[in-house]
């Protein structure tokens, strides 16, 4: 049986067939068209220059919306929304302010299939992946959370973007195409699915790529990764050098530091190798504890490998660390909904 369909992606081809179907006058898929893409709304009866009868006809043609803000947690630096599809299932996205941008961090799948061992958002596997329709929704209600569009959109929520591929390309296209947003302030987050990998690069647009590396080394990236979707970092960095010549963009190692496991100063100085050669920029990230097993490394480790990182001359940055006290790391509150605690 197919799945309902969303409003929220909805292509003007579509919208035009179903208001034929209902004899109603072209022009109307212009006006319902604009409603999305920009006055950002998606529930029909919101809609206030349409008749009653045809706002009728679009909830009953169309999951619209599709989804619901569930909860809500707001730090000084960070918006965490917890949102409910339309089926159950939980996912989340992030509103992270700036002094001049706001970013907007999106989820791609319900679950993850990587299943990272320090990571909350795979803790219960893959559910299933989400739909354009339901993308492109998660960022038109961060619009209507934040009161604004944003200044940068980041996949790096719930799931492996990559192995959504199929829903994910055209999601990235309609960002671009019928909302206007520059390929440019658009980067995508992979765990190192090579074969994604390959495909994103055949996109051939400036999307920016962030590759979770986590370890400069196969033997220690076992230690984080789980066999089924790990490849050899050699591949990895291939396959994002490949990105980055079909879409002339440098892309950024991401490195969550783990206390005894990857903050060696011997670990940052063959990290700091591996990105100076590759000309990958490095991103670390300090551990956000989401279980017993892992912990954060102390201040001054952190300091110190950063500072080794960069003597190789490899660009390093430290991310900057927000809301550490509203279930911050990616998957907490769905974990919460789904243990039943809020």
């Amino acid at each position: 049986m197919n799945a309902p369909e969303i409003l929220a992606g909805v292509t003007m081809e579509r919208l035009s067939e179903v208001l034929r179907a209902h004899a109603a006058p072209p022009y109307r898929a212009k006006q319902i068209w604009k409603w999305i893409h920009e006055k950002y709304v998606i529930d029909p009866h919101g809609m206030s220059d349409l008749p009653e009868p045809l706002r009728g006809i679009l909830a009953a043609e169309f999951l619209a919306p599709s989804l619901t803000v569930d909860a809500r947690i707001a730090a000084p630096d960070v918006e965490k929304l917890r949102l409910k599809l339309h089926d159950g299932e939980f996912i989340e996205m992030a509103l992270l302010p700036a002094r001049d941008r706001l970013t907007f961090c999106l989820s791609t799948q319900v679950g993850c299939p990587v299943r990272c061992r320090f990571c909350a958002s795979g803790a219960f596997g893959l559910k299933r992946n989400l739909r354009r329709g339901e993308m492109l929704e998660e960022f038109l209600t961060g619009i209507a959370a934040a009161g604004r569009r944003p200044d940068n959109l980041v996949f790096m929520g719930i799931g492996e973007g990559l192995m959504n591929f199929g829903e994910l390309a055209p999601t990235l296209a309609a960002l671009t195409g019928d909302f206007g947003f520059s390929p440019r302030r658009i980067t995508v987050s992979t765990s190192g699915f090579v074969p994604g990998m390959r495909e994103f690069a055949k996109l051939r647009r400036e999307y920016t790529l962030a590759v979770s590396l986590h370890a400069p080394d196969d033997a220690t990236r076992a230690k984080l990764i789980p066999d089924d979707c790990r490849y050899p970092i050699a591949e990895v960095l291939a396959a994002a050098d490949l990105c980055r010549s079909e879409n002339g963009r440098d892309y950024t190692l991401e490195y969550t530091l783990i206390s005894g496991i990857n903050d060696a100063p011997e670990q940052a100085e063959a990290l700091g190798k591996l990105a100076y050669a590759h000309h990958a920029k490095v991103n670390l990230i300090p551990y956000n504890a989401t279980t017993g097993e892992f912990r954060r490394p102390a201040e001054r480790r952190l300091r110190e490998f950063e500072e080794r990182v960069g003597a190789t001359g490899a660009r390093v940055t430290r991310r900057v660390e927000r809301g550490g006290g509203s279930d911050a790391a990616c998957g907490q509150l769905r974990i919460k909904a789904l243990n039943g605690k809020v």
